[in-house]
């Protein structure tokens, strides 16, 4: 089960996920979401050619001394990819069968 730490807004990651993949025709600007610690930051853009890229960014402990933080940018088609990687993710956070 997910962590109460991922959560934003009472609005959990995966519920983003499939919000962007229910709007597989696109969107103007950016749009992200977070952790409530901000440990996990995901941000999406839509791209010509119905395609998202999703950025994961990591940076856990951010007033630690020597803090550190990783980001990786994936590129998924916007319709049955996304639709996919949300339900991927829903299960693998809430232990569901698909």
């Amino acid at each position: 089960m997910a962590s109460p730490g991922a959560r934003l807004d009472d609005r959990p990651g995966t519920t983003f996920l499939e919000e962007l993949a229910a709007e597989y025709r696109g969107w103007d600007g950016e749009r992200s979401w977070q952790t409530n610690d901000r440990d996990l930051t995901v941000s999406a853009v839509f791209r010509s050619r119905g395609h998202v890229g999703l950025t994961w960014s990591l940076q856990p402990w951010p007033q630690a001394v020597g803090r550190w933080g990783a980001s990786v940018t994936i590129w998924l088609e916007a319709g049955e990819q996304m639709t996919s990687l949300a339900t991927d993710v829903r299960h693998f956070l809430t232990g569901e069968r698909p």
